[in-house]
């Protein structure tokens, strides 16, 4: 290898850890803070009403500003908007570790989303530009993606180890240091790649609208358990957050000289498809994770601590199923492992919805959880190997923009539809079952770990009927070019 191969290599996979580590540690704190929020209200003097909000604050301005995050690095930049991000991160992160009341630290999660918002686009547009179409993409993208998943279930084990062994502010001061680290190798390893074109017509008026009107709906979505479904509150935020979407498509169809989401993007089978699956993939993703937990925790009497080390096997699986998945994926296609994916989940999510009042870590939840977190990497990797196969490079921000919205999504209405149906079962067993709690949990848990196995479901039949097969590298060599076996019709 020549010298400037080598070079060439070296910064490649210099990039590579970047956009790794920064994609992980903006997953991380959507679930880092769970194990440490008794130690947080016992703090700050937060109601059980008003300590959602240390968690929801992250999650509505993440899911609310990804699509203007991933717009932004296609048209200020990709590494200015990159190290932009990570700056606020770590800035609303140390705010956050020296909160004194309750609104300073609800603010700083709400900063730390729109940070989050910002780099994590960037970091999927970084990798899809620094690496060409094809294996060495498919490879980087499978790197990516066990980061990414895998930064959900560590945040559990990390929030318990910091919150027993210093204290529950060190679960933020930890992405100061590596925030700053990331920002400052970013010049060396990440290439500007601005779409020139697009810089004097930024579309801030479809920006505002479609972050307004997913933050309404998603807010609709995570109050449901306080207000309920049918509420005033509930249908007037959902039905402002919708009006505000459908200006936002009006906006994009008629009126944006530039826009922030050109609707044509939608024609694309495979983006929409992919898209599609990604919400449901993260619907039953969100909830298994959150159920799992309260499980362990609440049924089974684990610390905090030792719940966040029974998520490991699960975190090293999901590494495994996204490296096999980035290695077969030009050799079988994305279609045949996003199903199997798929699959593995609905069989694992079945069996966890048979877990005992009495059982135990070994006994209940290791093989389905094994079983769910494989075919959760083997899942996201083909599914956003497609959402962005054959966009153009200058709107590749936007595609991850809206992988990562989708998946954000999917977990927030998700986990608010199997929290209400949860607490509902469990409620209506302690009612006329004169059931001990742990039975009452655990019989509401059985209900939700179902409906996320027919979310999971659902995925695999929209991947098998409605994404177009692309052929594997094996067919492209027996019959020439590659193209997409089925049309787009």
């Amino acid at each position: 290898m020549s010298s400037r191969a080598q070079r060439s290599a070296g910064s490649a996979t210099g990039t590579l850890v970047l956009a790794c580590i920064a994609q992980f540690m903006v997953i991380l704190d959507v679930s880092v803070v769970n194990v440490a929020l008794p130690a947080i209200r016992g703090d700050l003097h937060f109601s059980e009403t008003s300590l959602q909000w240390v968690v929801n604050a992250y999650t509505l301005t993440f899911a609310g500003f990804l699509l203007l995050g991933g717009r932004g690095a296609d048209l200020l930049g990709r590494r200015r908007v990159f190290v932009g991000g990570l700056l606020l991160f770590s800035l609303a992160s140390l705010v956050g570790g020296f909160s004194q009341s309750q609104g300073m630290l609800i603010a700083a999660r709400a900063a730390q989303g729109l940070g989050g918002a910002i780099v994590s686009p960037a970091t999927l547009a970084i990798i899809t530009t620094a690496f060409r179409e094809g294996p060495q993409r498919n490879r980087a993208l499978g790197y990516w993606g066990a980061m990414g998943a895998a930064g959900g279930t560590f945040g559990v084990l990390l929030g318990g180890a910091l919150t027993e062994f210093l204290s529950w502010q060190w679960i933020l001061f930890v992405n100061v240091p590596i925030g700053v680290a990331a920002a400052a190798f970013a010049p060396r390893y990440v290439a500007e790649g601005r779409d020139e074109r697009g810089t004097r017509h930024f579309d801030l008026a479809g920006a505002l609208a479609v972050t307004l009107g997913l933050v309404g709906v998603v807010y609709a979505i995570v109050r449901t358990d306080v207000y309920g479904w049918g509420s005033a509150r509930t249908l007037g935020a959902l039905g402002a957050g919708l009006a505000l979407i459908a200006m936002f498509l009006v906006i994009e169809g008629a009126f944006a000289p530039r826009p922030l989401m050109p609707l044509r993007i939608f024609g694309s089978r495979m983006l929409s498809g992919a898209n599609a699956v990604i919400l449901l993939l993260g619907a039953a993703m969100f909830g298994m994770w959150f159920f799992v937990s309260l499980y362990l925790q609440q049924v089974l009497g684990l610390s905090p601590l030792k719940a966040g080390l029974a998520f490991l096997p699960m975190t090293a699986m999901i590494a495994v199923g996204s490296t096999v998945a980035s290695r077969l994926v030009a050799r079988v296609g994305a279609k045949p492992l996003l199903v199997t994916g798929m699959l593995l989940q609905v069989a694992g999510l079945l069996l966890f919805a048979r877990v005992s009042a009495h059982g135990s870590f070994a006994g209940d939840t290791l093989a389905p959880g094994v079983l769910v977190a494989t075919g959760i990497g083997m899942s996201f990797v083909p599914a956003t190997i497609t959402a962005v196969a054959g966009v153009a490079t200058h709107e590749t921000g936007l595609a991850s923009g809206l992988v990562n919205t989708s998946r954000l999504l999917g977990g927030a209405l998700g986990l608010a539809v199997l929290t209400t149906l949860a607490t509902s079962r469990t409620g209506a067993v302690l009612a006329h079952h004169h059931a001990t709690m742990h039975t009452a949990l655990t019989v509401g848990f059985h209900r939700a770990f179902v409906v996320a196995a027919g979310f999971a479901l659902a995925g695999a039949l929209i991947a098998l009927i409605a994404l177009p097969r692309v052929e594997s590298r094996r067919e492209r060599q027996r019959g020439g070019a590659p193209r997409l076996a089925e049309s787009h019709g």
